[in-house]
């Protein structure tokens, strides 16, 4: 016949069992297994502990009989104090009276206000395929009657029925801690990606964009980023929110450009509908989705006057309606907007808001076209040809000086972004790793880019071909005739001929002239 103790523990291991096999969530039964446990055993306190592998820190996952605060303190490293010892050995510890102990920390200070000389603890080790993952702890009031085995074999049982489900949390936490680590090195290449030092232009003119963007982007600051279409406006406003405190949250980007007014109104501040049944069918806007970061909105003046009343509430109010819905909801977002227009004309003829207007203006940053900083195109020309070499898997390894005169004489009305897509053109096209004028666009073959006479179009062309591979061989060889001739497949007479025809100056290339 089982005696009175016996019948508790069974009683205690079938709730358990059951409490285990209900729940979904390891987090929301294990305070009640630690209750149950005070219930049937008359426990004062109980923890109940996880390693991370990763950090070799345990931490108290759930406790019973402790505060917050007494709770948050329990940390300790493998092989510190007795839940750290447990943890290293593998091996239960029962300490008759915790005040004749050295070896037991207190560190959540939970025993302090009482008498220790009273309280029994014992530890057991969670272990998991024999691999230990935490610890399960128990206060006991001392008492000479009761038998510390029973009690270490009851506990350790309930330590192995917990043990499969604290490890998937254990794996859980692990993978947690290294998602934010991830995080935490994605935000710090972001930040590092989007800071002047590495943005290309060395100008003073952009040496100015550089300084207002680095004082703005800490603050909450909305701000206003005007200048030509490809100048660069998306990466100011990307440098601005992986600068600023909001860089952990997201950065959200829409171009307003040809949307419809009502679509665009759902695109920003989403819409809430209701069918018949009453089933209610929510769309988030990107405002919405950005909550807490940084939205990239371009091209402000193709926003509607309906919807600029509507960016100014959120602006200045921090608040938004989604379309179909009264409820206004708390959004907290920065705005960066861009627009490539005149906004004092669009003012003027009454398409702005003039409170949206001088609301954005307290932070405006000018970004000049590149026909403006040609100092910049250089280094721009670098870069791109580095960049396409990497993605294309091409070995681009020059430029000729011909082509690079040719693009700096350009006028570039589409800006950064055109010269982009014109290097990427001319490395894809340059076979011999050497980027020629001829492989540039046909809008920058021009009798003035290339210094040749306009005679006709085939005689233009070969004329100006000729002209720039007798130059870059003669660079190539510093200016020695013989090589460069050999290079060109010529005789060393057909090539003065033809640097005479082209009245080259060979004092550049380190010779005299003939």
């Amino acid at each position: 016949m089982k005696t009175k103790y016996e019948l508790k523990e069974l009683t205690l291991l079938f709730d358990i069992s059951i409490s285990l096999n209900k729940s979904k969530n390891i987090k929301d039964v294990l305070h009640q297994i630690l209750e149950m446990m005070a219930k049937y055993i008359g426990m004062e306190r109980g923890t109940i502990t996880l390693l991370n592998k990763g950090s070799s820190e345990i931490n108290i996952e759930e406790a019973y009989g402790l505060s917050k605060a007494e709770k948050a303190r329990g940390k300790y490293k493998v092989g510190e104090g007795i839940i750290g010892k447990v943890v290293k050995s593998g091996m239960s510890v029962y300490i008759p009276r915790i005040s004749d102990e050295p070896q037991f920390l207190d560190k959540t200070m939970a025993r302090t206000k009482i008498n220790n000389k009273d309280v029994s603890f014992l530890c057991v080790p969670i272990k998991h395929e024999k691999e230990v993952i935490g610890t399960l702890s128990v206060d006991r009031v001392f008492n000479n009657n009761l038998s510390f085995e029973e009690d270490i074999r009851l506990i350790t049982i309930i330590g192995s029925m917990i043990a499969q489900a604290l490890k998937a949390r254990q794996e859980e936490l692990e993978e947690l801690e290294m998602l934010k680590e991830e995080n935490i090195r994605l935000q710090s290449e972001l930040q590092m990606k989007y800071n002047p030092a590495n943005m290309i232009g060395n100008g003073q003119a952009m040496q100015v964009v550089y300084s207002l963007i680095s004082k703005v982007a800490p603050t909450s600051a909305n701000v206003l980023v005007t200048g030509e279409s490809g100048v660069g406006k998306e990466l100011v406003a990307k440098f601005i929110h992986f600068n600023s405190k909001r860089a952990s949250k997201k950065f959200e980007e829409i171009n307003c450009a040809g949307i419809t007014e009502n679509l665009l109104e759902i695109e920003l501040f989403g819409q809430l509908t209701e069918n018949d049944k009453g089933t209610r069918k929510i769309i988030k806007g990107i405002f919405e989705r950005a909550r807490g970061g940084s939205v990239f909105l371009t091209d402000l003046s193709d926003v509607s006057i309906n919807l600029q009343g509507k960016l100014l509430t959120l602006i200045q109010d921090k608040k938004l309606q989604r379309v179909g819905s009264k409820e206004m909801l708390d959004v907290d977002i920065r705005l960066i907007a861009a627009t490539s227009k005149n906004l004092e004309r669009l003012l003027e003829e009454g398409k702005l808001l003039e409170e949206l207007y001088y609301l954005l203006s307290v932070f405006p940053v000018y970004i000049p076209p590149l026909r403006e900083r040609k100092s910049d195109i250089p280094q721009l020309i670098d870069h791109f040809i580095e960049k396409f070499n990497k993605e294309h898997g091409l070995d681009i390894k020059r430029i000729s000086t011909s082509a690079i005169d040719m693009i700096v004489s350009y006028h570039w009305p589409g800006n950064v972004r055109e010269l982009e897509n014109c290097l990427q053109r001319a490395c894809i096209l340059a076979n011999t790793g050497v980027i020629y004028g001829f492989h540039l666009p046909p809008t920058l073959q021009t009798p003035e880019s290339s210094g040749t006479p306009e005679r006709g179009p085939i005689q233009s062309v070969l004329a100006k071909v000729e002209k720039e591979l007798i130059q870059d061989n003669l660079k190539l060889t510093k200016g020695d005739i013989s090589l460069a001739a050999d290079n060109l497949g010529l005789t060393e007479r057909q090539l003065e001929i033809r640097i005479a025809k082209y009245n080259i100056n060979l004092n550049i290339y380190g010779l005299k002239k003939l």
